[in-house]
């Protein structure tokens, strides 16, 4: 019993998580040692992002800090479309890679993957076709 609970705790120590969020996506990122696989809400991210320049974005952090084959990157992403998710994966595998190593910080911040992009959707307001987009205006 005590051997399980070792490796259970063991295995949690070499376990990183951290949480990233853009538009409305939100996404949760375990990293830990492995040989590089990538899952993305059960899926390879072959799969779940078909878009190459999706790919790349993801997988960014873990070239930037030359982490690309050592590490498995486990992600759970909800809310948003495609770029949002992409882009809240990003910003949770850097903060993961922090907890990973701490010297990683100063080529994630040079990148700007460590700031949380806090752009949102505007409303839309009422007697406007959109935010801002007024209908055409006619003199008679």
């Amino acid at each position: 019993m005590k051997d399980r609970a070792a490796a259970a705790a063991g295995n949690r120590a070499a376990m990183y998580t951290a949480v990233g969020r853009r538009k409305r996506a939100v996404a949760r990122v375990m990293l830990q040692p492995g040989n590089g696989n990538i899952i993305v809400n059960g899926l390879p991210l072959e799969k779940r992002f078909p878009r190459g320049t999706h790919q790349a974005l993801v997988t960014l952090p873990l070239r930037l800090t030359n982490r690309l084959g050592t590490l498995n990157l486990l992600a759970k992403v909800i809310g948003g479309g495609e770029s949002g998710q992409a882009g809240a994966i990003v910003h949770a595998t850097s903060r993961a890679l922090l907890k990973v190593d701490e010297a990683n910080k100063a080529v994630l911040r040079e990148a700007g993957l460590l700031t949380r992009d806090a752009r949102e959707k505007e409303r839309k307001k009422y007697g406007l076709k959109r935010a801002r987009k007024a209908p055409q205006y006619t003199k008679r």
